[in-house]
């Protein structure tokens, strides 16, 4: 809290309700001055050599496949709903549907 010295001769020194901005422009002044010290670090390229791959892309499917979780715990592929136990069967039935069909 910052006070202000009177004309007065009390002893009392008058308080001060606003608010010191000092602090508050010196941190951002330092951090103004790393900012522009790293901006031009973070822009230098390094050449990576990454190696070339002859795997030929996995196709994608023509609509998408949504799982949902619910709030109980349940699954649903699509609007319909997949036991647990039953869920890694059913992914593989759908899975191979989908790729006798592409």
């Amino acid at each position: 809290m910052g006070s202000r010295i009177r004309q007065t001769m009390d002893d009392d020194l008058e308080e001060s309700h606003e608010i010191n901005v000092t602090p508050f422009i010196d941190v951002i002044l330092v951090l103004l001055i790393i900012f522009m010290v790293a901006a031009p670090l973070a822009t230098v390229d390094v050449n990576v050599d990454l190696p070339g791959s002859t795997a030929t892309p996995a196709p994608r499917p023509e609509t998408p496949l949504f799982l949902t979780l619910k709030d109980d715990l349940t699954l649903a592929i699509g609007n319909d709903g997949v036991p647990r136990p039953a869920f890694a069967a059913t992914m593989k039935i759908i899975n191979n549907t989908r790729m006798t069909s592409m």
